[in-house]
């Protein structure tokens, strides 16, 4: 249940799978008191942003699996609470230890954050958020598998040892906390990574490539059925 962490994060806060990853963006809800006034406030937000971003939104539109519509409220809900137009991050961790507050998420978010940052600036732009966050929900089985090839590949030499697998492995039980049921052991982590490297290292040569990676990952039902959990939730 833990391998593909992100994938896999279960819903023990009873937020939905939407709200969670709607949360991400330090976002997605307009801070008025009226109705009315926050419908003018959006409306106001919703033509700023096509009058300011019109290039940038149908480039996004063409990179990735969401509308124009569909941007547009992303991006108004994005400005609206990070006016730079980026998340460092330290406000990536506290968002995301909101999900997680019976454990220690803090290393797992930064191997997150991470993963978004592709050109590796130390911000999440909102264009970072977008393409990440299209492949997330929408993307092909091979383009998620290769995103999270990506995350467990920390060091980015296109390669994933045992090292980098135990480091992710253990951030993850470390974020799930104490509550799981049943009780983890604290060997856990190494015994799951011990048993998942030997799968997926076929020539047994130290490190798993990219199509091992893959390979063992199509053959596995529990990870196939995992791709399926966040399409179309927005």
């Amino acid at each position: 249940m833990y391998f593909l962490g992100f994938l896999y994060a279960q819903n023990n806060t009873k937020r939905s799978i939407k709200e969670r990853l709607m949360k991400l963006l330090p976002c997605s809800a307009a801070k008025t008191s009226s109705p009315a006034i926050q419908s003018n406030v959006e409306d106001e937000l919703e033509m700023a942003t096509v009058r300011h971003r019109p290039e940038a939104l149908e480039l996004l539109e063409a990179q990735s699996k969401f509308t124009k519509k569909e941007l547009q409220i992303l991006y108004r809900g994005f400005k609206n609470e990070c006016p730079s137009g980026v998340v460092n991050e330290e406000t990536f961790k506290e968002i995301y230890s909101q999900f997680f507050p019976q454990g220690d998420s803090t290393t797992y978010a930064h191997f997150l954050f991470n993963a978004f940052d592709t050109d590796h600036n130390g911000a999440v732009s909102f264009e970072d958020f977008i393409k990440g966050l299209s492949i997330l929900l929408r993307g092909t089985v091979q383009e998620k598998l290769n995103w999270a090839f990506n995350l467990y590949d920390i060091n980015k030499d296109g390669y994933i040892t045992k090292e980098e697998m135990l480091d992710i492995m253990k951030a993850i039980y470390d974020m799930m906390g104490k509550c799981t049921y049943p009780v983890l052991k604290e060997d856990a982590p190494r015994q799951h990574v011990e048993t998942f490297f030997q799968k997926m290292d076929k020539n047994k040569d130290g490190v798993v490539t990219i199509d091992e990676f893959i390979e063992s990952c199509q053959k596995d039902e529990n990870i196939m059925r995992s791709m399926q959990l966040f399409e179309n939730v927005i």
